[in-house]
């Protein structure tokens, strides 16, 4: 489920997966929207029982299906074969009754929740969106068996009782920065409305009920189901088909290698400068570069070369198909078959602020509030600095004092002297600050930092202080007072800081290649950092025990990575690119190549971890 509002609408084609596959594999791809509609069209023909074929076409939010369409009728028609389509809209429930449905899930707390960002995630499925009656007398007319194709298309085209009749499926799925981009187009309606909403109300709908059903029906087709015809329909004009044991093939290849997800890029308020110089994106794209979505599993894609041609699939369809090979059985268990850890940059590198003062909340209020995943734990690690760099973290002064003086700035918009009651950290290279659930803090201006996340999704971060500073309309942004005073710890104060969450490295390992060193560790947080400093042409020797690790390239040229056991699964890796090794890969090498030595940043599942603090949510 995606949740990003305005990503920008730049691919990055550097992050390409180049692995070994079948010829077979690379010469079944169709591309091309016209060529994808006819080879449907030919299979469903050649197919047909008794003069008659029925072809559920469903797909992911946002989906196009009138581009399969077209190519579809237009095959028929040179054909003299009888086709014809069923709307599934046509048997969704009113517009009333499924906001009805979900009300509880879009609360209107304006006090809590001015701009409308929070809600509670709907529990309900594809097949609660539809008019039951509607549906029995659909089901009713397609047990008759028409002449010719018959395509029932449009999300929840497969459910249960329609597929059930269906002779083929076929599924368009659309990356989730493409969704974002056309709800901000308008160019789709949430399920069941008649016109769309405001971009923020709809992806709010989307966020906590469309993406959620749809998200689920995937996950069904692609494991239990089965789909015949894999549709890429995020290019407008360059739709890519596989068949289904074709994509079965490409992921299961996929996920024996090391492996890097495309990055997905938005401007902020706070943005700034460095990952547009190191990247060479063009000035004209934003006016300036606040957050890199460098792998967030529900945000961003993989791109793998086929046959020359760069298959962008969703990260998450990679994931519901092999999440278990990716993570290891352990970690795929403890965390219902969901990516646990989430990386992206943010960048105030010459930028005129820092981000805003804020806190997350832990488990208890998530769940409680948001029917969510968890908690929403953080760490920084600190890649590059300006002048004067800072990360702040924990208090300094009365922490209650601040949280009434930003009540009152919220009304009047009167500055505060933040950095009296803030504590802050001189921001080195190489620093890692972990920020466990209830902890103030912000990344400070003029750094470039990797930020990493736990498993919650959604956008909860409650602002405390913004400098009085106005959105692109004019607006003041929005605080959340209300909601930080209920998850603030007021006791994590600057010594706390130093001695629990801004630790000094801890040296576990050396030879003449290499060191390591803790950098971020505490029970509070379910993952462990540490940093890997490789000497020129060095070479570091890895253990996945089970489960999956992240590198990052924090410093440095390129390294190569690879499976020890089997060289040919590997990775060539440049500098602030975060590359995965699943779980398929037992021991690992990381081999420093080019002129100079590198430094890894190292993420993985501590020893003993658990999802939850409280063992009461384990079986909710």
């Amino acid at each position: 489920m995606s949740f990003m509002f305005k990503p920008l609408a730049y691919d990055d084609m550097s992050a390409v997966n180049k692995i070994d596959l079948p010829e077979k594999v690379k010469k079944s791809l169709v591309v091309g929207n016209n060529n994808v509609g006819i080879s449907i069209a030919k299979y469903c023909i050649e197919n047909m029982k008794n003069n008659s074929y029925y072809l559920s076409i469903d797909g992911y939010v946002s989906a196009e299906f009138d581009i399969v369409l077209k190519g579809i009728r237009e095959y028929c028609e040179k054909e003299n074969i009888k086709f014809t389509t069923v709307n599934i809209k046509d048997y969704y429930k009113s517009e009333s009754e499924i906001n009805d449905l979900t009300k509880e899930n879009l609360p209107l707390n304006y006090d809590d929740d001015p701009v409308l960002l929070f809600g509670k995630l709907f529990e309900g499925s594809m097949d609660d969106l539809m008019d039951k009656d509607k549906l029995n007398s659909l089901y009713g007319a397609l047990k008759k068996k028409n002449e010719g194709i018959t395509a029932v298309y449009g999300l929840g085209s497969a459910v249960e009782s329609i597929r059930s009749l269906c002779d083929g499926v076929a599924y368009i799925d659309v990356t989730p920065k493409v969704a974002a981009i056309r709800a901000r187009e308008k160019r789709f309606a949430n399920i069941g409305d008649k016109s769309s909403r405001e971009f923020n109300l709809l992806m709010r709908r989307n966020y906590f009920v469309d993406f959620e059903v749809v998200f689920k029906l995937r996950e069904e087709l692609l494991n239990e189901y089965g789909i015949d015809f894999y549709i890429l329909g995020s290019d407008d004009n360059n739709y890519m088909l596989m068949d289904g044991s074709s994509l079965e093939t490409v992921l299961e290849t996929l996920v024996r290698y090391p492996f890097r997800a495309k990055p997905v890029y938005l401007e902020g308020i706070w943005g700034g400068e460095y990952i547009r110089k190191i990247r060479n994106i063009p000035q004209d794209i934003s006016s300036n570069i606040a957050w890199i979505f460098e792998f967030i599993p529900m945000e961003t894609s993989i791109v793998v070369d086929i046959g020359g041609n760069y298959v962008d699939i969703p990260f998450y369809t990679f994931v519901q198909k092999k999440g278990l090979s990716m993570m290891g059985q352990k970690c795929f268990d403890e965390f219902d078959g969901y990516f646990p850890i989430r990386f992206n940059y943010d960048d105030t590198w010459h930028s005129d602020g820092n981000m805003s003062v804020q806190v997350h909340p832990d488990e208890d209020f998530v769940i409680d509030n948001y029917d969510e995943l968890g908690r929403q734990d953080e760490a920084y690690y600190v890649i590059a600095t300006g002048h004067g760099a800072k990360t702040y973290c924990g208090f300094k002064g009365d922490g209650r004092e601040l949280l009434e003086l930003a009540k009152k700035s919220e009304n009047d918009h009167r500055d505060i002297d933040y950095e009296k009651y803030v504590n802050s950290v001189e921001s080195i290279p190489g620093k890692q600050i972990m920020i466990p659930a209830g902890t103030i803090h912000a990344s400070g201006r003029n750094q470039f930092i990797l930020e990493l996340g736990s498993l919650t999704l959604g956008s909860y971060t409650y602002k405390i202080y913004d400098y009085n500073r106005k959105d692109k309309e004019g607006k003041f942004r929005p605080i959340h007072t209300k909601n930080a005073e209920k998850v603030l710890h007021f006791e994590r104060d600057s010594e706390w800081v130093r001695q629990n969450i801004a630790i000094e490295p801890i040296l576990i390992s050396e030879s003449q290649d290499y060191r390591e060193y803790i950098v971020g560790k505490t029970d509070l947080v379910y993952y462990q950092t540490n940093r890997i400093e490789i000497n020129t042409h060095g070479i570091y020797e890895g253990n996945n025990k089970g489960q999956f690790t992240v590198i990052t390239l924090v410093d440095g040229e390129e390294v190569e990575v690879y499976s020890k056991s089997n060289p040919k699964f590997h990775f060539t890796q440049k500098y602030l690119e975060i590359v995965t090794i699943p779980a398929t890969i037992d021991d690992y090498i990381i081999e420093a190549k080019g002129y100079q030595p590198v430094v890894i940043h190292k993420t993985f599942l501590r020893d003993k971890y658990a999802r939850y603090k409280n063992e009461k949510y384990k079986n909710c």
